[in-house]
């Protein structure tokens, strides 16, 4: 049986993003993302789960810093719709002084708190399963996360359905050792990190071979690279797989513009029409070429 790491305790949106990767397999939770992927590093756990991205508050930094060191590919994605319950102990009656979530969850939760709870003073947790645990422990008052953690903890649930965003969604990522990647599906999506030579028009000349071949960019981001005062690590998500020869011909060609070129995975998307506009125009160009 596999051993799968993830942001514990039991109950957080990405213990549910394991389960869809991997049903039944061995658990470890661990207290941070980089916990997760240096536990696949030491070969601790075969896979781990990340959270990559949300729709509210946009990159999960630690997860990105922690995939940059390498040793690890993406393999997969899962998209899951983020909506809280607020609990409290069984009984309690308030007010509530003391409220506890995720900094990502508090983004998500933060106008119906300051409406329901305007005595609430904001502590951050781990995860939104551990700030569930504080209050059944009686260290807070009252938590955002997902409703299954009321279930874990013996918690009662005071609201249900909160968000302050409709369709707030995250991203999760399935991580594995450095392997081939999944087979091409044809609705993919590829990940990379660079650093770039100190001259002027190396972030566009790198960016132009995307565009010279047509390889869509669906997200690119910098962070520092924590070595030299303003050298950036840039991330970038291609749309396609590294076996399709727009993508594998534009990597090469960036390869040789960058200091470092890092592939962080090929792995099918999540959302199937992400190349929909793309097989559109493979399909017009295969009936050109057949005199239709």
């Amino acid at each position: 049986m596999s051993t799968v790491a993830y942001l514990g305790p039991q109950g957080t949106f990405t213990e549910a993003a394991l389960i869809h990767f991997f049903g039944d397999c061995q658990q470890l939770p661990v207290s941070s993302p980089l916990a997760a992927v240096e536990a696949v590093r030491s070969g601790e756990a075969d896979r781990a789960v990340l959270a990559i991205e949300n729709s509210v508050d946009g990159a999960v930094t630690p997860a990105f810093d922690a995939l940059a060191r390498g040793g690890v590919q993406i393999i997969g994605e899962h998209d899951i719709a983020i909506e809280f319950a607020i609990m409290t102990r069984p009984g309690f009656t308030g007010p509530v002084r003391t409220f506890a979530t995720h900094p990502v969850g508090y983004q998500q939760v933060k106008g119906w708190v300051a409406d329901n709870m305007p005595e609430a003073v904001f502590h951050p947790a781990s995860s939104n399963a551990e700030a569930a645990r504080q209050v059944s422990e009686g260290l807070i008052d009252a938590a955002a996360a997902p409703a299954r953690a009321a279930d874990i903890y013996g918690l009662s649930i005071i609201a249900d359905g909160v968000a302050d965003h409709t369709g707030a969604t995250t991203r999760f990522v399935a991580v594995s050792p450095v392997c081939a990647p999944p087979a091409r599906t044809g609705h993919d999506r590829t990940s990379v990190t660079f650093t770039l030579p100190d001259a002027p028009g190396t972030l566009v000349g790198a960016l132009s071979e995307f565009a010279a071949r047509g390889v869509d960019l669906s997200r690119i981001e910098s962070r520092p690279t924590r070595e030299r005062f303003g050298e950036y690590l840039f991330y970038v998500d291609l749309v396609g797989h590294i076996d399709d020869t727009p993508v594998a011909e534009a990597l090469r060609a960036v390869y040789l513009r960058t200091e470092h070129l890092q592939f962080l995975g090929s792995w099918p998307a999540a959302d199937t029409s992400v190349r929909a506009g793309f097989e559109e125009a493979d399909a017009w160009v295969d009936a050109a070429r057949g005199g239709a």
